[in-house]
C-alpha cells in the first residue's frame, strides 16, 4: 500500500561556531549564514522528491 506524505516539517538547528570551519556554499550567498543554510536543504529536499515521482 503506498504512502502519500501531504505535510512535511523540517527543523533545523545550525551551530555557527561548527560551521565557521566548514566552506560549503555558493559564491552569491554568506558562508553560514542560517538562509542560505535552509535555502540549500530545501532544494535538496526537492530534486530528491521530484526524482521519487520520475521513478
Amino acid at each position: 500500500m503506498p504512502v502519500e506524505i501531504r505535510e512535511m516539517v523540517i527543523k533545523v538547528a545550525v551551530d555557527e561556531a561548527a560551521g565557521k570551519g566548514n566552506k560549503a556554499g555558493g559564491s552569491d550567498q554568506q558562508e553560514g549564514s542560517p538562509d542560505a543554510i535552509v535555502r540549500t536543504c530545501v532544494e535538496k529536499v526537492l530534486e530528491i522528491l521530484k526524482d521519487q515521482r520520475e521513478r
